[in-house]
């Protein structure tokens, strides 16, 4: 099954994304990710997408979807994928279906994680990040073992400078305006998977477990409680 992950920042699309790929078999492909193992290809595209992200440009659409493109004929991408970050304008949806429709497969749905503002900045305001590997912890939701270590690999826990309440509606704003209208691009052609997100991680996986499941069996799309 090949998926997309929306909902607003803080949501909890990396955690669940892990947790899907894990059940499912199939990569969890961000944003973030992808970018870092293009650079360290050292590739011509590889190239390309360092001058962009070492002057703090915002990579094109075109030089995106050349870059998703090659990442997404990898031999684990052959029974499915989940992204992560990506589309996040309608017009990069539009383009991701037309690039996807040229190598002969489709988007079968996307998976929103709904939360409300008020939440997503009280997620935020308490997300915490491993400087070694990466992984997010949450000081209520997903708290780690021993405070300020990583559970996965013991490295130190921070709080990223931009994870304040200042910054978390300045970003909310820019989600609204430019990446909330691909939850309607997604629903209008009937492959929108709505999952209540205020829950408890465990919770919300069972939810897309739950999705999960009735997509197999009847291949609706919906909203699941």
């Amino acid at each position: 099954m090949r998926l997309v992950l929306l909902g607003l920042p803080g949501a909890g699309k990396g955690t669940q994304g892990g947790r899907i790929s894990e059940k499912q078999g199939i990569p969890h492909i961000s944003t973030g990710s992808m970018i870092r193992a293009v650079i360290a290809s050292g590739s011509k595209l590889g190239s390309v997408v360092d001058s962009y992200i070492s002057r703090g440009h915002l990579i094109p659409d075109d030089i995106a979807i050349v870059m998703l493109k090659e990442r997404l004929r990898m031999d684990d991408c052959s029974t499915g994928w989940i992204l992560d970050g990506f589309p996040r304008t309608v017009a990069q949806a539009k383009h991701l279906d037309a690039t996807l429709m040229q190598e002969g497969i489709k988007l079968d749905y996307a998976f929103d994680i709904r939360i409300s503002e008020e939440e997503a900045i009280r997620r935020i305001e308490q997300r915490r990040m491993c400087r070694e590997c990466g992984e997010a912890y949450h000081l209520l939701y997903y708290p780690p073992t021993q405070q300020k270590v990583c559970d996965k690999c013991s490295g130190e826990l921070y709080q990223r400078p931009d994870d304040n309440r200042q910054t978390a509606l300045q970003r909310l704003g820019v989600h609204m305006k430019q990446t909330h209208p691909v939850v309607h691009y997604y629903a209008q052609s009937g492959r929108l998977i709505s999952i209540n997100g205020e829950r408890e991680i465990e919770l919300v996986f069972a939810g897309v477990d739950i999705a999960f499941s009735l997509l197999l069996d009847t291949g609706c799309a919906g909203e699941v409680r």
